[in-house]
């Protein structure tokens, strides 16, 4: 009995690997990403002394990163902003101030009108198939 490597059945399987990170099995661009900030907080220290330590510690981290923290991949929106509705406002806000820059100094602009971040129009781990397509078959 012969087997073909891992990657290629990963790839018959419609499952393609993330290569913006670390190549381990349990590769998760969100969390590796989510850690990452937490890691380099200003603040993080070098130990904890205690669990209750480490749970302060991510009460106010994880409200600082939902409520303050601005993230690129949202179009520089806190998550909060983008789960409450009020993302499509605040782009439009954006927009108010980038006009008005742009019609008082349109040569710091290099002529063309500038545009902030679109949000973008889902994200995925694994995107799902679409619901007529059959996984197995490619």
């Amino acid at each position: 009995m012969t087997s073909k490597p891992v990657a290629f059945l990963l790839a018959d399987l419609g499952i393609t690997k993330s290569l913006s990170r670390p190549y381990v099995s349990n590769d998760n661009p969100y969390s590796e990403a989510h850690f990452k900030t937490l890691k380099y907080r200003p603040d993080f220290p070098e130990r904890f002394g205690c669990p209750e330590d480490s749970r302060s510690f991510c009460q106010d981290f994880f409200n600082w990163y939902n409520t303050e923290h601005y993230h690129s991949g949202i179009g520089f929106l806190t998550p909060e902003d983008v789960h409450y509705g009020r993302a499509e406002q605040i782009v439009k806000e954006r927009q108010a101030v980038l006009n008005d820059a742009f019609s008082k100094h349109p040569e710091r602009f290099k002529g063309k009108m500038p545009k902030p971040m679109a949000l973008p129009e889902a994200a995925w781990i694994n995107k799902p198939a679409p619901e007529n397509s059959d996984p197995l078959r490619h």
